[in-house]
């Protein structure tokens, strides 16, 4: 008999959901954490998440982001914090943007809330912008962020409260299908599950040896800066944003903690050879390359460095997630990697892989998460997508 229904490998955004999810629903569930939860060594951290409805990704997403939003809120009600706080959220960029004309696209597809607005209407409403009279832009009014690192202790907090069992610093060595189940292997002991889910992260690979081959790892980097003018960048009169101008990207966040205004590049960062060679290193060239937009736009917010983090994508050839039963073993659920844009369905994602983890067809649509769409494909090359949000 196994020790448990179910063990999740993993307690980041994806994991820690599952995990809330299937105490939730009174299965016997273990978690295995190597770290702490919402430790900052890989990509579940950076005080920040953006969260929005249209998405210029591919409009496939948006049913799957309704039900994020109605999720995120249910952990507020159950935890009694604040994880998501709606801003606003523009997009905005040169004429022929893929950012803008992707998410007007979804927008209407979906009958989604939005305002077209040019450069000079966006620089009125939102004083700190200095767009390009051609530029135009799209505003989400449902848009805004998330606190990545608040919502994924608050998963663990209430996963324990519904029983679950959890190991913290403990690392995972190996697991191995059995005839009664999957048996897991770890630093300290042995233990069996039904089934398991793994939710590592950039350390998926280490696991899971179908999806090694597939996946690269960048290193990213998030700046915080002390505003020249606070004023224009309170959550109350400035969105979250992303800027994409005919050589250049970057994405960011009103000063709501006291910490700076955020901002960040989706442009592929050096390749790293395996996740345990992420530092965090942020130095004289990433502030540079995390100023270049701000100059040229928010001239307001170049003001002086706050702090520098460093965080990590998990990268699929085609840049969609993976959530799915290994194709070894059904009762193996991979559960993404997420390719930098990830974070904000965690909360719906938790019930999917709760779903695949117990045998049940998941409600949502996740067809577009497939593993053996990689079978298809022998590159690891990776579009030119220019803009994102860190998951």
């Amino acid at each position: 008999m196994t020790a448990f229904d179910v063990a999740v490998i993993g307690l980041g955004a994806m994991g820690s959901a599952a995990l809330f999810n299937l105490a939730k629903r009174g299965r016997r569930v273990i978690g295995f954490e190597q770290f702490e939860p919402g430790h900052e060594k890989g990509s579940s951290h950076g005080e920040s998440r953006a969260i929005r409805l249209s998405y210029f990704e591919h409009p496939s997403y948006v049913p799957l982001a309704r039900r994020a939003y109605e999720a995120w809120r249910e952990l507020e009600r159950a935890s009694g914090e604040t994880i998501l706080t709606v801003t606003g959220i523009l997009e905005a960029g040169h004429p022929g943007s893929h950012v803008v004309e992707g998410s007007l696209a979804a927008s209407r597809l979906h009958g989604l809330p939005h305002e077209v607005l040019t450069g000079p209407e966006i620089n009125h409403r939102f004083p700190a912008f200095r767009l390009p009279p051609d530029w135009i832009g799209l505003f989400q009014p449902q848009g805004g962020f998330l606190r990545p690192e608040l919502a994924i202790r608050q998963f663990v907090r209430l996963s324990e409260h519904h029983g679950a069992e959890i190991r913290t610093r403990t690392h995972v060595l190996g697991i191995e299908p059995t005839a009664s189940g999957i048996r897991i292997r770890s630093e300290a002991d042995t233990i069996e599950a039904g089934s398991v889910i793994l939710a590592t992260g950039p350390w998926i690979g280490e696991l899971a040896s179908e999806l090694k081959p597939h996946l690269r790892l960048t290193r990213q980097v998030l700046g915080w800066f002390s505003p020249r003018n606070p004023a224009f960048f309170t959550p109350d009169r400035f969105p979250v944003f992303i800027l994409e101008s005919e050589d250049d990207a970057c994405y960011g966040f009103p000063d709501f903690a006291g910490s700076g205004v955020k901002a960040a590049s989706h442009r592929e960062g050096t390749v790293l050879a395996t996740a345990n060679a992420n530092a965090q290193d942020g130095g004289e060239a990433d502030e540079v390359q995390l100023r270049r937009m701000f100059r040229r736009f928010l001239p307001d917010a170049d003001g002086p460095l706050c702090k520098m983090r460093t965080c990590l994508y998990t990268r699929t050839p085609d840049e969609d997630f993976i959530v799915d039963c290994s194709t070894h073993d059904p009762r193996i659920v991979l559960a993404s990697p997420c390719s930098g844009h990830g974070f904000k369905f965690a909360s719906v994602l938790g019930e999917v892989l709760t779903d695949l983890a117990t045998g049940r067809t998941p409600v949502d649509d996740i067809s577009r998460f497939r593993v053996d769409r990689l079978r298809a494909s022998q590159t690891t090359s990776i579009p030119d997508r220019q803009i994102g949000e860190a998951s």
